[in-house]
C-alpha cells in the first residue's frame, strides 16, 4: 500500500473508532508510519484528509446508488434496489459509514459536519429523484418528496447503525422488511392527509 492510501486507511479507522476531534495528525502519522510532512504533502491538513476521505467514499456510494434511483414503474422494486445498494456499501465500508453517520449528527457549526454536509445533500438529492420519478403513479407524494426521502434514508440508516453495532444482519430479508415498512408508513400517512 502506498503512503497516501495507508494514511487514508489509518485516518478512516481512527476517525471512525475515536471520532474526528479526538484524533490528531500525530496519531495518524504514528499509526501510518509516516512523518507529518508526508501527510501534509498529500493532504495539506487534517481537514484536507477528511475531505479526501469523504470525496472518495461518497463517490463510491453514489456509484452504487445511482443505478437504483431511476424509477421504472415499480416503487417497491426501486426501493429494494436502493436499500440493497446502501446495505452493500455499509457492509463493504463499515468504518466509513460509521464515520459519515457521526458527522451527520455533529453540531451544524462543526468543521467536520460542514465538510460532510455537501456530500450528504447530494445523497439526499439522488434518493429524492426516485420519489420525483414516482409522482405519476403516486400522486399523494406530491409536495412530500423531501419528507419521503428523509424518512426513507433515516430508516435505512437506522438499520445500518444497528448492524454496525452487531445487533442485526443486513440481508435480503431486511431489505424486504425495510421497503414494506417504509411503503406502508409513508403511503398510509399521506393518504390520511389528503
Amino acid at each position: 500500500m502506498d503512503n497516501r492510501a495507508n494514511i487514508l486507511d489509518c485516518a478512516l479507522r481512527l476517525f471512525a473508532s475515536q471520532g474526528y476531534d479526538s484524533v490528531g495528525v500525530q496519531k495518524i502519522c504514528e499509526d501510518a508510519g509516516v512523518t507529518k510532512p508526508t501527510l501534509y504533502y498529500y493532504f495539506k491538513s487534517k481537514h484536507g484528509l477528511l475531505d479526501t476521505l469523504l470525496a472518495e467514499y461518497f463517490q463510491t456510494l453514489y456509484q452504487m446508488v445511482e443505478p437504483a434511483v431511476t424509477y421504472h414503474g415499480d416503487l417497491s422494486l426501486s426501493l429494494s434496489g436502493v436499500t440493497t445498494a446502501y446495505f452493500s456499501f455499509a457492509k463493504e465500508h463499515a468504518a466509513f459509514y460509521r464515520l459519515q453517520l457521526s458527522l451527520y449528527f455533529a453540531p451544524p457549526q462543526h468543521e467536520a459536519h460542514k465538510l460532510a454536509a455537501g456530500f450528504q445533500e447530494r445523497q439526499f438529492r439522488l434518493v429524492k429523484n426516485l420519489f420525483l420519478g414516482a409522482l405519476r403513479d403516486y400522486p399523494n407524494l406530491q409536495e412530500h418528496e423531501d419528507y419521503a426521502t428523509a424518512t426513507f434514508i433515516g430508516l435505512v440508516d437506522h438499520w445500518i447503525s444497528l448492524a454496525l453495532n452487531n445487533y442485526i444482519e443486513l440481508n435480503s430479508a431486511l431489505v424486504h422488511q425495510t421497503v414494506q415498512q417504509f411503503l406502508y408508513g409513508i403511503l398510509s400517512a399521506h393518504e390520511t392527509r389528503m
